[in-house]
């Protein structure tokens, strides 16, 4: 288990770019957290230390999944405006040998599989948060 405190939004993306060069294709990062708690920053900070061109990264809100090039390339998903009925029609227990799959509101998803890194984003002030990490699964790996 890794926390970390955030005073600032680039202390967010640190926590991303740090955790980055553990992933590898196939990992999938269910992110939750509040309206505004950081989620798209967190990342923004994946996606820069996987390599990927940050400033295309957005929240993907209307476009539902975004893809950044990169080594792994980085699925951005959002489900924030689907019902966890909808988020079964998207495919995302399927295996993707070829990214790492971050997903922002992933607590709409009803069955997401076991072996996923779980981030909390905790607002713990104006612009104070509490970044918790599951990394057990990370772990795991020889």
């Amino acid at each position: 288990m890794i926390e970390r405190d955030s005073r600032a939004e680039s202390d967010t993306e640190a926590a991303g770019r740090e955790l980055a060069p553990r992933l590898r294709a196939g990992d999938v990062l269910l992110i939750s957290g509040p309206l505004g708690a950081g989620k798209t920053a967190f990342v923004r900070g994946l996606a820069q230390g996987l390599g990927c061109a940050v400033d295309d990264v957005s929240s993907p809100t209307f476009t539902l999944i975004q893809i950044y090039p990169g080594a792994p390339a980085l699925e951005h998903v959002d489900l924030y405006r689907l019902a966890p009925h909808e988020v079964d029609d998207l495919g995302l227990d399927e295996p993707r040998d070829e990214a790492v799959v971050a997903i922002e509101w992933a607590e709409h998803w009803s069955s997401p599989p076991p072996d996923t890194i779980d981030v909390r984003i905790e607002v713990t002030g104006p612009s104070a948060r509490r970044i918790v990490i599951d990394d057990t699964h990370l772990s795991r790996r020889s």
